[in-house]
């Protein structure tokens, strides 16, 4: 099933053909709309002329700040958001031989076995690495056994985050659901 979140084609099509980009915007999926944060790995790559590991690794970092920064920006915390995203590439190269779809294919991980390897990259904890899990299983075809039960909620029907965004009325349910979960928080 083709990515669609970010309302520009091009972006989405960049989404859908490089697991670095996919993961890239999950990694700027933070303080900033969904669609600026998936859209973040077009504007890169489009600004640095490419968009792989072993390149955000080694760019430098005031380079990489200063393509963050560009209007439009990719991310409202350029500095911070270079930094993690070099961390992360960093980590791809070392750990995964700079193959980022390795993280879920290397070794025919079950489900669980992927949420560990997620959570063990820069910037994804807990929820970040169940809701790119559910990502990877319900927008890109991940067969991992258990794949559902390891991401929790974020594995079943509905409209609970980017993994369940398809059109532009699946974004708005999305949106809604975020609303009421901050508000159900608060109210605590």
């Amino acid at each position: 099933m083709a990515i669609t979140i970010t309302g520009d084609a091009e972006a989405d099509a960049l989404l859908d053909q490089s697991p670095f980009a996919l993961l890239t915007g999950m990694l700027l999926d933070q303080q900033v709309p969904m669609e600026t944060a998936f859209a973040g790995p077009a504007k890169l790559r489009d600004r640095l002329g490419v968009l792989d590991p072993a390149s955000i690794a080694a760019v430098d970092p005031e380079k990489l700040v200063e393509a963050m920064k560009q209007t439009p920006a990719v991310h409202r915390y350029p500095g911070s958001m270079a930094t993690r995203l070099q961390a992360l590439a960093a980590a791809i190269v070392s750990d995964w031989g700079g193959d980022t779809a390795a993280i879920w294919t290397e070794g025919d991980p079950d489900g669980a076995e992927v949420l560990r390897r997620l959570k063990a990259l820069p910037g994804f904890g807990e929820q970040k690495a169940k809701i790119f899990l559910a990502l990877l299983g319900k927008r890109k075809g991940l067969q991992a056994t258990g794949w559902q039960q390891a991401a929790g909620d974020y594995g079943t029907d509905g409209y609970r985050s980017v993994a369940d965004i398809v059109d532009a009325d699946s974004l708005a349910k999305v949106r809604e659901h975020k609303r009421a979960m901050k508000a159900a928080a608060k109210a605590k």
